[in-house]
């Protein structure tokens, strides 16, 4: 039995949950776990001197607890219920090859989780693009006035820029204004590759 680690992070708003969903129904053996599942409660997350309560930060969610989920997930996937039908395109080869896409916002600048990836992708958007998408979604607690700019924004820079810096990491940087098509389409390709490297 193999597993492949896929992580999909990025920007907020950049199609990450979407394209891991659409991965999940043509890959075989599929699963994910997303990063959105632990955040803190709002009670826990703190706020700083605006006002703005800190949710785009490594410290608003239970780290730890992902790391053990993706951990105990690698040792046992076939008892996660993940479904294991496969895909009519894929072949029968890759019947003990089991796939976890994790999805979140913040997946690579996390010390625990840099071992874990076989393939690391981010998702990038440009300002207008993100805070247009981003105002259409209806968040809990609400965003609320300035909140993007103050908090959301300048935090996706610092952590894409810490990524930069890191030469060790390769991550392969995705156009998030590309088509939902294009993107899978690409995704989906390169991690066939994968799987077929994990087979020789």
């Amino acid at each position: 039995m193999k597993v492949l680690v896929i992580g999909l992070g990025g920007v907020t708003n950049g199609g990450k949950t979407t394209l891991a969903e659409k991965l999940k129904n043509m890959l075989p053996n599929c699963d994910i776990i997303s990063q959105d599942d632990f955040f803190k409660p709002e009670s826990e997350v703190e706020t700083d001197e605006r006002g703005f309560k800190l949710y785009d930060v490594l410290d608003a969610l239970y780290m730890d607890e992902m790391v053990t989920s993706i951990c105990k997930w690698m040792k046992s996937p076939g008892s996660s219920g993940v479904v294991t039908e496969k895909p009519q395109n894929t072949c029968d080869n890759l019947k003990n090859v089991y796939i976890l896409i994790v999805e979140g916002f913040l997946l690579y600048n996390y010390e625990p989780l840099n071992e874990l990836w076989n393939r690391r992708y981010f998702l990038t958007l440009p300002y207008e693009e993100c805070k247009r998408r981003r105002s259409t979604r209806v968040y809990q607690p609400a965003d609320t006035p300035g909140y993007f700019d103050g908090h959301v924004w300048p935090m996706y820079l610092k952590y894409k820029k810490e990524l930069e810096e890191n030469a060790s990491m390769q991550v392969d940087y995705l156009d998030g204004t590309k088509s939902q098509e294009e993107l899978l389409s690409y995704v989906y390709s390169d991690i066939i590759k994968e799987l077929n490297k994990l087979r020789e």
